[in-house]
């Protein structure tokens, strides 16, 4: 048994690994029959080698595009503008997505209800925003006895949020944090 040795790189100490090719262009596609869609040709079915004859009288290339389809589909495209397409699209579709923040408001179970009405505020100005709003009860020491006092506070705010917000999560105690979760009414303004 030979052992084979790649070709030596001076910077790693050995041959990069090429990367695998995104698509199966012209020689690569394995398939007998395709179905060719394209620019200044006639959609329909053909042979491979028919598409690929047609793709190099183009001085272009064949590149598969849905693999799965019976047929699988093919096009006839300059395979790297097609790539710098695909990936401009993808770019814009990523920045049109819309980033949904999740915002923490903390509270202790002896907070006053002056200090309640000034984070529901905050809090209707996140979920005017369209951001999720994560209130939590912090209990330290031995206030955790006050699970009650925690619970009720949660409650009463979601319940001063009620027309900017639905309750996502009802108060549920992790450790010795009393969390509840909001998720913003309707859109954006």
């Amino acid at each position: 048994m030979a052992i084979v040795q790649r070709p030596f790189s001076p910077r790693f100490g050995r041959a990069p690994f090429k990367k695998e090719a995104e698509h199966k262009i012209n020689e690569k596609i394995r398939a007998v029959e395709i179905r060719l869609v394209g620019d200044n040709i006639t959609p329909g079915i053909y042979s491979t080698k028919q598409g690929i004859d047609m793709a190099v009288e183009l001085g272009l290339d064949l590149v598969e595009i849905s693999p799965n389809a019976v047929p699988p589909v093919c096009k006839i495209v300059d395979y790297n503008k097609f790539l710098y397409e695909k990936k401009r699209k993808e770019k814009e579709i990523k920045a049109h997505a819309k980033k949904v923040e999740v915002k923490e408001i903390r509270f202790t179970p002896n907070t006053d209800e002056h200090d309640v009405e000034f984070k529901a505020k905050h809090a209707e100005n996140f979920l005017k925003d369209g951001n999720k709003v994560r209130t939590f009860v912090m209990f330290k020491g031995r206030a955790i006895v006050f699970k009650e006092r925690g619970e009720l506070l949660l409650l009463q705010f979601a319940d001063r949020l009620k027309d900017f917000a639905t309750v996502e999560q009802l108060p549920a105690l992790e450790g010795k944090k009393m969390f509840m979760t909001l998720a913003p009414k309707g859109k954006k303004k």
